[in-house]
Order: structure tokens, then sequence, then C-alpha cells
């Protein structure tokens, strides 16, 4: 059985410089260790409120801070989503994502809504995952009652890190609604983006934090950065698929159980670098032709990276 245990960034650093074909073949031993290797989730992202966004992060094409292109919307009508949705599970989708460009979720009509979508998806038989920003307890627990299974709220990167990308909430204000939605018993999905010009070191605490929480994630999206016009991440350089490759690994060593989904950024990768990172230990992936703002493989492509390496769609809810 797998038994690593990773206590200093001293000892992640050692395991992230290993040479790097021994480094990917231990991730896969355990990744074969604790899932299918033929089995990949497919997860599908619906952006339920875009654009207007108050935070200040300097990757996101939907804060309000950057002229972008991106213009606020409306939320969405609970039967536009839920049709969304079934077209979604009609292409292979066992996890439907709700994503909204919001600081927090207030009480009131717009929460009732989205509560009402939660209901409405579980009851199609599939996972449903909310990113809502920050929460408070009550809200949490309406939303476990509601059917939610899972929420995301990501760290993006280190704490010292963090404070250069993002200065309307804090890195404490984000570890606390983690803290909110394992209290009501959600399931926690919390990731990176890789490619802000942060360190190897900056990746390695982020995961380092991750490890620590008690507890772990079931759910470690990492992204890597699409660098969107008008941000004042735009002229950032693109990311090395090798430094992306490592970083799969290495969650996948410390954090075996998890489900590692590849996320923004996957249009740019080709079908060799997509199996090597399911080789590493991804095992999920985002469909459709956008991820919230920015574009995405497209359905026929997948399909048919599938059909070539020999995967099958993950079932909803399995372990």
């Amino acid at each position: 059985m797998y038994t690593k245990s990773i206590e200093t960034i001293e000892e992640l650093k050692k395991l992230h410089d290993s040479p790097l074909m021994t480094l990917v073949s231990q991730a896969h031993a355990v990744h074969k260790q604790f899932h299918n290797l033929e089995e990949v989730q497919v997860c599908n992202l619906i952006s339920i409120k875009t654009g207007g966004c108050p935070e200040d992060c300097k990757y996101c094409a939907q804060s309000s801070f950057y002229a972008t292109g991106v213009k606020a919307e409306p939320m969405l009508s609970l039967e536009k989503v839920l049709e969304e949705a079934k077209k979604a599970l009609a292409r292979g989708a066992t996890r439907i994502c709700l994503g909204a460009a919001l600081r927090e979720v207030r009480d009131g009509r717009q929460f009732e809504e989205i509560l009402s979508m939660v209901k409405a998806i579980t009851e199609l038989g599939v996972e449903v995952c909310c990113t809502l920003g920050m929460l408070k307890e009550s809200q949490a627990e309406r939303l476990k009652e509601a059917g939610l299974y899972a929420y995301n709220h990501n760290l993006d990167s280190s704490e010292n890190f963090y404070k250069t990308i993002i200065t309307t909430r804090s890195y404490e204000d984000r570890l606390r609604t983690l803290d909110v939605v394992e209290k009501a018993g959600i399931g926690v999905c919390c990731g990176a983006i890789l490619g802000m010009g942060e360190t190897v070191e900056d990746r390695l605490a982020f995961l380092l934090t991750l490890a620590k929480r008690d507890p772990l994630p079931q759910s470690i999206p990492i992204n890597r950065l699409t660098a969107v016009k008008g941000t004042p991440l735009e002229g950032a350089s693109p990311l090395s698929f090798w430094d992306m490759l490592r970083m799969i690994a290495c969650t996948r060593l410390v954090i075996p159980q998890a489900m590692i989904r590849l996320s923004s950024g996957r249009i740019e990768m080709s079908y060799e670098m997509q199996a090597l990172s399911f080789f590493a230990g991804a095992n999920s992936i985002f469909m459709g032709e956008k991820l919230l703002t920015v574009a995405n493989s497209s359905v026929d492509q997948d399909e048919q990276m599938f059909s070539l390496l020999g995967l099958r769609k993950k079932r909803a809810f399995s372990s």
C-alpha cells in the first residue's frame, strides 16, 4: 500500500525535482493503486452568472476591474440551466458545475434560484458542483440539503504569491470558505492556476496547504493560465507542459485519492500531452467549447481522444 507522507516544502521540492521519468512512474503506480486507469470523469461547466465580478483577480476575464470585452449578464433562468445540463448529460458528462461571477452569494431570490438549480440537476442522477464565491454556514447547509455534491473554491497559488494576484479577498477568506463547506459535509474541490509568474516553491506551497487539510480535498483542478487580453496577466509567458506534468505527478503522489482535473488551458494540449497527464495521475476533464469565458477543446476532439486512448467516462458517484 502507498504510505508516502510529505511534511515540508523541502521534501516536496526533492520529490518535484527528481528525474521526470522516475517521478511520473511513481505517480502512475499510485494512480493505478487508487483509480481505474481507463476511467476519466467528464465534467461540464455552466456559467450561470457571467461578468461584472467585483474581485480584482489579475487573471480573470470576468473582473469588473479590467476591459476584457466580457459584459455583466443577469443570471440564467432555471429552465435554461436545466436545458444546458441535459445537453451535457447526453454527451457523457457525469458532473455538472455551476459557476457564478460573484464575490459571495447573497440570501434572497438569487440564492433560492441557485438552490432550485442544484436540486433539479441532482435529480437527473449526476454530481453537482457550485462555485459561488464565499459562503455562510447557513447557505452551505441549505446547498447540502438541496443535494449539492461538491463546492469549488480555488486557492490559486501559495499564500505569499496570492496577495500579488488578488487584493479584494484574502487567502484566509478562501480557507475559511473551505472550512464552511467541509463543516456542511459537502465535498471540497480546490485547485491552482499555474503560469501566473509564481515560482515552483509557490506551487508546492499551495499543494502542501491542501495536503495538510483534514479531510483532504476530493477534487483538485489544475489550471494552465489562459492569458486574457485586457487583464494584467495578458503578457504572461506560456507555462511549460513539463512544469505542469511535474505538478500533476506531485499532486497524485501527495493526495492519492483525489480526482485531478485538467481544467483551463487544455485546448493548447495535444493528445500526447493529455495522455501523459492521464498517465501521471490526472483523471478528469471539462467538456464543451467554453470554460466560463475561455476556449476549450471541442466535444468531437475529446471523443476522438477517448477512442484513441481507450478511455471510458467515469460514472457519477463512483469511488
